[in-house]
């Protein structure tokens, strides 16, 4: 299984061979790998927040979210001490709040019940509360240098190409091959040699393949796949396994990897309604057990059953609503759901109560502590650009 083992000609070759990739892997990655805060450290903690941040999120929106979070919470204790809010607030721009949650959560549990301290064993690792199979391999892998596989969307990209897999990749059996092949990868890598002459190899990226070759080969397959073996049009002439795969060599790399077909996108359409006050807007906290539990909006509701806004508005508010006036659309999409909000300006009768009891006036700077979805993130920058009422 050495890095001399033949690569040209037809390729079908077992599992048990699969490990001679390691090497050109290995050497690619020690010359191409980009520069990425969380790669200049060993501190589980800091990989852990990336690993998390960078779930179905772009590299390039994560660097500065991640860099304030170290700063404002550099180690566990830190994290587990912050109030939830301030958590949400800083995770606020990046989607699946449950993340976010996930990690204080943990943070606690971790403060209760090991003084702080990370665990280095996967399983510890994986019965961390938000964290996944994926989540433990790759922090094990890069922390502590063990053989611990990590199979996100791009390293099944890459060996789906690589093996020639003509099986949807969502199916179980076809997982199962997929983080079997993947975790003979990272074994072969952890007793992996150094050639005499590392090539375009420099600085940390060398260091970092010398000492965590599990976790850099782990790096390597996730990297093939963003920058090179990516969805559509992937570079092979770049592709440092282009003469072991049987995509490339089969002329199939835009058919692989197979896919289930997904599920249909839903439309939903709500109406927002924007109530001001004295200075004060009025806003609402969303209640635990619901998607965005704890973030904050504009109160709003579904549009079916009304017959205009001003009764949706007066179903909700209660009579106080005098006018209504629509006044912008915002588009916001969570998991598979799209969402139409119709925002409106609300005027109210002065004097008469409102029946939203849940509901709060805060100020602009109180509103700009707290964290807000997407959309209605949207609306209160509208609003504090002096947006017109």
């Amino acid at each position: 299984m050495g890095f001399a083992d033949p690569v040209d000609g037809p390729y079908a070759a077992p599992v048990s061979r699969h490990g001679f990739i390691v090497g050109p892997l290995l050497l690619w990655f020690a010359a191409q790998a980009r520069d990425l805060p969380w790669r200049r450290t060993r501190d589980p903690y800091a990989l852990w927040v990336s690993e998390v941040m960078l779930q179905q999120t772009q590299v390039t929106t994560v660097i500065p979210y991640w860099k304030r979070w170290m700063r404002e919470w550099p180690d566990v204790p830190a994290l587990a001490g912050a109030p939830l809010e301030r958590v949400l607030k800083l995770w606020e721009g990046l989607g699946y709040y449950r993340r976010a949650r996930n990690l204080h959560r943990a943070a606690g549990v971790l403060v209760a019940e090991r003084e702080g301290r990370f665990p280095r064993s996967f399983e510890d690792v994986l019965a961390l509360p938000g964290v996944g199979r994926y989540t433990a391999g790759a922090i094990c892998s890069l922390a502590y240098n063990q053989p611990t596989p990590a199979v996100d969307g791009n390293v099944t990209r890459v060996l789906a190409r690589v093996l020639g897999l003509r099986q949807s990749v969502q199916r179980p059996a076809t997982q199962r091959r997929l983080w079997s092949v993947a975790a003979e990868l990272a074994e072969a890598a952890r007793g992996w040699r150094s050639p005499g002459s590392w090539g375009a190899a420099r600085g940390w990226r060398k260091r970092r393949v010398k000492e965590r070759p599990c976790g850099a080969l782990n790096e390597a397959l996730m990297e093939l796949g963003a920058l090179v073996c990516v969805p559509q049009h992937p570079r092979c002439e770049l592709c440092p396994l282009r003469k072991a795969c049987v995509a490339h060599r089969l002329g199939l790399t835009r058919q692989l990897p197979v896919k289930d077909r997904s599920e249909r996108t839903s439309e939903r359409r709500e109406y927002v309604f924007v109530c001001e006050r004295r200075g004060h807007w009025l806003v609402r906290q969303r209640p635990a057990g619901v998607v965005n539990e704890h973030l904050w909006e504009f109160p709003g509701l579904e549009q079916d059953g009304y017959a205009s806004a001003l009764a949706a508005a007066r179903a909700l508010l209660g009579p106080a609503v005098r006018e209504v006036r629509p006044w912008m659309t915002v588009r916001q999409s969570i998991t598979r759901h799209r969402y139409i909000l119709a925002v409106c300006r609300v005027q109210l009768g002065r004097g008469e109560r409102m029946v939203l009891s849940e509901g709060r006036w805060l100020s602009r700077a109180a509103c700009e502590e707290r964290a807000f979805s997407a959309g209605h993130r949207k609306i209160l920058q509208r609003l504090n650009e002096g947006g017109a009422g």
